[in-house]
């Protein structure tokens, strides 16, 4: 009994080549272009950028201390990096600066290699996030799998608690180890050396953190606690016994006053960019990853599209100026992002109206920094890694599928127990590797069995008036590849050879539904290719689009199975497989 293929008339397929182009198009130069930008815009953002300046003050102070480096240099850095990250960035709405995500890595960058290291590592990321925005890796790096994002994020916060334990309870060690083991194996031996007063200031401004928010929104909960610790620190020097160890006992030279420091490029030797190309390629994709998801949930709050490419070209701007100026690795802060949503915020406006608040405040209020308790600013970051935490996120996605939990479990305890670095190439190597398992679990290979079968190249929009039947001759198979023809198949193709019928002298193999094909595919298709001649039996290729056509002439395929039997149509692609099978039957 012959089998029935129904078909559809070929359609012309035109070729449509696009040139190479740069998707740097900032926000900020978007909003003069179109010439609307309204007073009433600009008082929402003058609002939103004095409140959120005046939030990320306490943040910026406290994630300098926590990085390992001085309170001047994270308020550099918000000032620098939030200023170029609104002028230069694709989101309307992204705040820039420092975060507690970059903390563990900062620190430990900086114990191995100083800060000239750490200058260099920043700007290595910096031209990392140009080179991903210019070849516009942006769309991509959206779609890492949310497990390992949480995994190392929760795994972060972890840490991040982990290293104000000591602060918090005023715990007398003299050298932290930087290991989280270690770090823990030390407070447990010192907590005889608990101290009291610094408990209770941390918890108090711990509290004013957590309930300050009903009381209102408009001045955040940490501000109000610094000034509590601060007026704290100077009650206790009128009271006998009675003292609180502050940022002045660690930094003494604040009380002086500052000046902005000038730019100062660092050497950079060909050997130490290699040893901290590994660090910077953490910074480049812990940076792309936050800035892109705070971008994200912006969007989804307001509506507006923020443009992946431009933002990582505009961070990347960002991490190479800042470290010049004497700041640390920067992003896009989503706790920030959303104070300037909630009060106002509309255009990138609101950020560098942020960055100047900073500024004034840099030059004439930092000097009293000197009296803010390193208890408040613990406290500040306990409830930092809390919201970072995710334990909510992270609980749920444990009830998930065995694979996603594997993966969320291995990055979460790589970033805690062994480096961040080493957790952020793992989990990118296990995202690939999920990508590839799951793209090739949904790519099938098969023999067309139904006598009635759907053959247009299109058979969703095939019009009965539109369709035409043909006979599958003896001798003939007819495979169907749906899917990509990439290496994450591996010798799923050498199936085929399992699924042949006896006297089968032509094999059609139908490639309608195939996107792409790599060197990988093509060496299995040339593989089959050359096993199927040697049983006598010819191939030929249908539906081939014009991408898979073209990698095929590139690799000289074509010559090798003839361009005869490379057809971009079932209709043509039959009567070549008749015409062959008439031959042979002679």
């Amino acid at each position: 009994m012959p089998q029935i293929l129904i078909l559809k008339k070929p359609k012309h397929i035109n070729n449509m080549k696009s040139k190479f182009q740069i998707d740097f198009k900032p926000k900020f130069f978007e909003l003069f272009k179109k010439g609307n930008y309204s007073k009433d815009e600009f008082r929402s953002d003058l609002i939103a950028g004095i409140i959120v300046g005046i939030i990320a003050l306490p943040l910026a102070i406290a994630f300098g201390i926590a990085s390992g480096v001085s309170p001047q240099q994270g308020l550099i850095t918000a000032i620098v990096a939030g200023f170029l990250v609104s002028f230069f960035g694709g989101s309307h709405f992204l705040i820039g600066g420092p975060t507690g995500a970059f903390i563990v890595i900062i620190y430990g960058i900086i114990a191995q290699y100083g800060f000239q290291g750490l200058m260099i590592a920043t700007i290595l990321a910096g031209i990392l996030l140009v080179i991903m925005g210019v070849t516009k890796i942006g769309n991509i790096i959206k779609f890492i799998p949310y497990p390992i994002v949480v995994g190392f994020t929760s795994g972060i916060a972890l840490v991040i608690f982990s290293t104000q334990i000591k602060d918090f309870f005023g715990l007398t060690i003299e050298n932290v180890p930087a290991d989280f083991i270690g770090q823990w194996g030390a407070y447990f031996t010192h907590l005889n050396t608990i101290n009291i007063a610094e408990t209770i200031l941390a918890i108090v401004c711990l509290l004013i953190i957590i309930y300050w928010p009903k009381v209102t929104k408009k001045i955040p909960g940490s501000l109000i606690a610094i000034l509590v610790g601060a007026a704290a620190s100077v009650a206790a020097t009128y009271i006998d016994g009675l003292s609180f160890t502050t940022i002045g006992d660690k930094f003494p030279e604040l009380a002086g006053g500052l000046a902005m420091p000038k730019p100062e490029v660092p050497k950079i030797d060909f050997e130490t960019a290699t040893n901290l190309f590994s660090p910077a390629f953490t910074i480049a994709i812990l940076c792309a990853i936050e800035s892109l998801m705070a971008a994200m949930v912006a969007d989804g709050v307001t509506g507006k599209k923020h443009n992946s490419n431009t933002e990582l070209i505009g961070q990347g701007i960002a991490n190479i100026i800042t470290p010049l100026f004497g700041g640390i690795p920067a992003t896009g802060a989503l706790a920030r992002t959303m104070a300037n949503i909630n009060n106002g915020g509309k255009t990138p406006v609101a950020g560098i109206i942020h960055a100047i608040v900073l500024l004034v405040i840099f030059f004439f209020a930092l000097p009293y920094a000197i009296y803010i308790p390193l208890s408040c600013l613990a406290a500040i970051l306990v409830m930092v890694a809390y919201n970072m935490s995710e334990w909510r996120t992270f609980r749920y996605l444990l009830k998930g599928d065995k694979a996603d939990v594997s993966v969320l479990l291995i990055t979460f305890f790589l970033t805690v127990i062994i480096d961040l670095t080493v957790a952020i190439e793992v989990g990118v190597l296990l995202a690939i590797i999920l990508f590839v398992k799951r793209v090739s679990e949904t790519t099938t290979i098969s023999a067309i069995q139904d006598h009635h079968i759907p053959a247009t190249e299109d058979e969703e929009k095939a019009q009965l008036s539109d369709i035409e039947s043909i006979t599958i001759p003896k001798g003939i198979e007819v495979f169907e590849i749906n899917g990509p023809f990439f290496f994450g198949l591996a010798n799923k193709i050498d199936e085929l050879d399992s699924d042949l019928s006896n006297n089968v002298k032509v094999r059609v193999l139908r490639m309608r539904k195939v996107p792409f094909m790599d060197g990988t595919g093509l060496n299995n298709l040339r593989n089959l290719w050359k096993r199927s001649n040697q049983k006598g039996i010819k191939v030929v290729l249908s539906g081939v689009n014009d991408n898979v056509h073209s990698y095929l002439v590139k690799s000289g395929f074509n010559k090798e199975i003839g361009e005869d039997n490379i057809c971009n149509h079932i209709i043509p692609a039959m009567a070549r497989a008749e015409e062959i099978l008439a031959s042979i039957n002679k």
